[in-house]
């Protein structure tokens, strides 16, 4: 098997373009390769001594490509690592840019052959290049590789490190809209990892926070995504999309209307009002790959959840029957569903048939929302505050009567002999 070991004899670059072209004529006979072989290394020649990077690294990738399903994968990792090299010769940040551009884009053009090896060398070319904006290039290169490859295993883990990238990176709006749409689609690939997706396409409709009409306009595909991707998770009872103004386009959309409506739905009223929109749009779940069972069993526990916030803390087992439109002996079943989904924390009083809620979460996080937080953090302090002075009080109390005590004592302690 032919593997590349340059030598002192010859510029690593120009063996590596001898190297690709002999394989790539190697079929042509003799009389039409040496003249294309000489040709080429020739270009590869005159590009080192006029240090015209982006042109040699143009030539190197082109030629790599042409034989990279007739190497092995040491061969292709060896070539790519001599020509990713080409970046560390290069002290313009624009020229570094261009051959970052130049060399990921033909690294990710075939990713049917040999996957996931094209993905570690995007991951060598982002490490050996300084340059934000470049890096930022290799990893959009490499997350459109992992999902045409089929190998988002070898790239979920970075994820957990995007806020430190956007620090490093610096990117602009767009850029990061290109970035969040991307790694939710990513994500999107793997069933389990349902949450983590809506999570990154939230991020990517909150880029529209502050754009026109027209704008907004392009990311109402993903707003429906977003939507059908909260309602379908039997995991995922809380999210922040309906105050997106992407999101909140849909409601006067003559196509999606229906698709913000079972979104306020879900985050805002209960089963029955879920019920009248099934009955409303009968068609409408199927045409979104939405099944009624698993909508109302949703539906059912975020009626529970409903219910658990109203500020007495104390729900009766009917008010749950009629809410959740389940059986009297199904109350029971239902709560502990609650509580194993972490949706609520409570005790059940079987005697008195009511429910004492201790904790419920929120099915959406707004204004309203953030006014009971501080006010709650407000009543917290008030009385920790009160806590303070009542212990400093005491304090000041108990140390007066010591002092009495002591007094006391001293007194009765001097006698005339």
């Amino acid at each position: 098997m032919t593997t590349i070991v340059p030598t002192s004899e010859e510029d690593p670059f120009l063996a590596v373009v001898r190297f690709t072209s002999q394989l790539a004529w190697a079929d042509a006979g003799p009389e039409a390769a040496e003249p294309e072989i000489t040709r080429l290394c020739r270009e590869a020649e005159e590009s080192i001594v006029k240090e015209k990077w982006l042109e040699l690294s143009t030539l190197m990738v082109t030629s790599a490509e042409l034989v990279s399903s007739k190497i092995s994968e040491k061969d292709l990792e060896c070539t790519y690592t001599i020509i990713c090299s080409i970046v560390k010769k290069v002290e313009s940040p624009e020229e570094v840019l261009e051959i970052v551009k130049a060399i990921a884009s033909k690294v990710a053009q075939q990713p049917s052959d040999k996957a996931s090896l094209r993905l570690k060398i995007l991951f060598n070319l982002y490490n050996l290049v300084d340059h934000p904006y470049a890096r930022f290039q290799v990893y959009m290169k490499a997350l459109t590789l992992a999902v045409d490859g089929k190998v988002t295993e070898y790239i979920v883990s970075s994820f957990k490190k995007i806020d430190n990238f956007l620090k490093e990176w610096n990117i602009d709006i767009k850029d990061q809209r290109e970035l969040f749409l991307a790694i939710a689609n990513v994500l999107k690939e793997n069933k389990s990892l349902v949450n983590e997706s809506l999570k990154f396409l939230t991020k990517y409709l909150a880029t529209f926070s502050n754009e026109d009409a027209q704008v907004l306009d392009e990311a109402k595909e993903e707003a429906v995504r977003a939507v059908i991707e909260f309602v379908k998770a039997s995991t995922i009872f809380q999210c922040d999309l309906l105050d997106l103004p992407a999101v909140a386009q849909l409601e006067k959309d003559a196509k999606y209307a229906p698709v913000y409506q079972l979104l306020k739905i879900f985050l805002t009223q209960r089963l029955n009002a879920y019920t009248e929109f099934q009955n409303a749009n009968p068609k409408f779940l199927q045409s979104y790959g939405l099944a009624d069972e698993d909508c109302v069993t949703k539906m059912r526990l975020l009626s529970l959840v409903d219910l658990a916030s109203d500020e007495s803390g104390k729900i009766p087992y009917a008010s749950i029957k009629d809410a959740l439109q389940v059986n009297e002996e199904d109350v029971e079943l239902w709560i502990v569903k609650a509580i194993t989904a972490k949706l609520i924390d409570c005790k059940m009083d079987q005697m008195n048939q009511v429910v004492i809620v201790s904790r419920s979460s929120e099915r959406e996080f707004g204004t309203k929302q953030w006014q009971s937080l501080r006010t709650k953090l407000a009543t917290w302090k008030d009385n920790i505050s009160n806590i303070i002075t009542t212990i400093e009080s005491n304090k000041v109390t108990e140390e007066g009567s010591q002092a009495s005590s002591s007094s006391a004592a001293a007194i009765q302690g001097l006698s005339v002999r």
